[in-house]
């Protein structure tokens, strides 16, 4: 049985016309959330799943917002409000790699955008849903989940020592800002994915890139979006209520 949009409220999703973020997205309408699909470029994919979340019953909007731009965040979220009404949930989704590179080989441009979309961008975000959710500022409480990865406990060696230093930022921001808001009731907490079947391997010039590292996934496969985002509505959801500062590992024993 759905829930009532009104009673949820609005979620904002961000990088979500696609991969994780659309798969979040996509389960969000089906459950019941009004959603705001964030984009950044992939503007016909956005409006794809806003109307398969129409299709079904729900209630979405494509926003275009570049997370690595304080001035587009705060766009994104006057626009949510202003057409969905109170902003109840975050899905803090939106990320760059930086691309493959060893430490060596790494320039400051890629470390630079890694980090701002990554790290600089979430925090940004939760900043703009803590200022409508909490209860000390008149708000009715929330929750936010950040998208890390299992590379910031592997260390991306190899790959993308960058990246990984920039998720492990997050699981340091999830926990202090669980803390910081967990008595004006909103929990944060996030979920750290593994080797998930999306196109940031392809993205980032290796396509094989799976078929390389399944071996050494305990369960023998990849993940699947789907399957993360049924974890990312498990910690937005009342189930989930007393359940915060937690990192959530999705990897398949890996």
């Amino acid at each position: 049985m759905q829930s009532n949009p009104s009673e949820l409220g609005a979620l904002i999703v961000t990088g979500a016309s696609r991969g994780i973020g659309g798969a979040i997205a996509r389960r969000a309408g089906q459950r019941g959330y009004a959603v705001a699909v964030n984009f950044s470029r992939s503007e016909n994919e956005a409006k794809k799943i806003v109307s398969e979340i129409g299709g079904s019953g729900g209630r979405a909007i494509a926003i275009r917002a570049d997370v690595s731009r304080e001035q587009d965040i705060v766009g994104l979220f006057q626009t949510a409000e202003r057409e969905l009404g109170r902003i109840q949930g975050l899905v803090n989704n939106a990320g760059v790699t930086g691309g493959f590179a060893r430490v060596e080989n790494v320039t400051a441009e890629a470390i630079a955008k890694a980090f701002a979309v990554n790290v600089t961008g979430s925090i940004l975000c939760a900043r703009e849903a803590v200022r409508r959710m909490s209860t000390k500022r008149g708000g009715s409480g929330g929750a936010i989940v950040n998208l890390s990865s299992i590379a910031a406990r592997t260390g991306g060696a190899g790959e993308w020592v960058h990246y990984a230093a920039a998720k492990g930022a997050i699981d340091t921001f999830t926990i202090g800002l669980s803390r910081e808001v967990a008595a004006e009731g909103i929990r944060v907490n996030a979920v750290s994915p593994g080797l998930v079947d999306t196109d940031i391997h392809a993205s980032n010039g290796e396509p094989g890139r799976l078929q390389r590292l399944t071996p050494t996934i305990p369960m023998n496969r990849p993940g699947q979006p789907d399957e993360v985002a049924e974890a990312v509505l498990w910690l937005l959801s009342p189930a989930a209520s007393y359940v915060t500062g937690s990192i959530l590992e999705i990897g398949g024993g890996r």
